[in-house]
């Protein structure tokens, strides 16, 4: 890959935020380029930036994921979703939602790093 792959961060936990992007920080391919609290802010930083990757949790306040995955792929459908949550039960409603991946938050750090290389890869 030539170019950094840029992603946004989104989750309403700030240690939760810190945790992805130190493990991001680490992939000399992948730069986090902003973060967001929910869904709401979310959208409107990817209006601005379209970033080629978005991590995106569920439950949220304001706008939760599902939605702003829905309104993300409407409008952008060329910026990858991947929803990243603890609870297993939600995968079905995220890909139905137009998430590209589904991953649960305790799943190994190489995992989110593989998935975004996938994607932009894919794409």
């Amino acid at each position: 890959m030539n170019k950094k792959q840029k992603v946004l961060v989104v989750d309403d936990q700030a240690s939760t935020r810190q945790g992805i992007m130190a493990v991001l920080e680490l992939a000399p391919d992948i730069e986090v380029t902003r973060e967001a609290s929910n869904g709401r802010e979310a959208v409107q930083i990817v209006a601005e930036k379209q970033p080629d990757v978005v991590l995106m949790d569920v439950r949220m306040p304001l706008m939760d994921g599902l939605a702003a995955t829905r309104h993300i792929k409407d409008r952008w459908p060329q910026v990858k979703v991947i929803v990243l949550t603890m609870y297993p039960s939600n995968e079905a409603e995220a890909l139905a939602a137009g998430a590209d991946r589904f991953l649960l938050k305790g799943a190994p750090s190489s995992s989110l790093t593989e998935a975004i290389r996938s994607l932009v890869s894919s794409s």
